[in-house]
């Protein structure tokens, strides 16, 4: 299930510290995409798959300043997709072929080991 995570970070201004929350963010398991919304582009949207909120504003609050969680909430978009573009495909398509075990050449003796002279 996608979901959709909105924080508030307070950025007092620096491009700096952009590039370092989302640099954050993406280095969390489960992340997607991350965005800049709102009237400032004060708040970062970070969308995927299970995604640990918490973890992601306690780093943000240590590495970037003030961060605080507006809305988490089930990806829209996931929704609409879920129908399209999934192909169903028949599972008798796919063979079970016979694993061959592998090939090794017997060398022939050239000499017989029992002569005694």
């Amino acid at each position: 299930m996608q979901q959709k995570v909105v924080i508030n970070i307070s950025l007092n201004g620096k491009k700096s510290s952009k590039s370092k929350a989302m640099k954050i963010a993406v280095a969390l398991p489960g992340v997607e995409s991350v965005g800049w919304q709102g009237k400032d582009k004060d708040q970062m949207a970070v969308t995927g798959d299970g995604i640990d909120t918490i973890a992601l504003v306690s780093k943000l609050r240590k590495k970037v300043g003030f961060a605080e969680i507006v809305s988490v909430a089930e990806d829209k978009k996931d929704k609409e997709k879920e129908g399209e573009g999934k192909i169903k495909i028949d599972p008798s398509f796919w063979y079970n072929y016979p694993i061959a075990t592998p090939m090794y050449a017997i060398p022939e003796r050239t000499h017989d080991p029992c002569t005694i002279l």
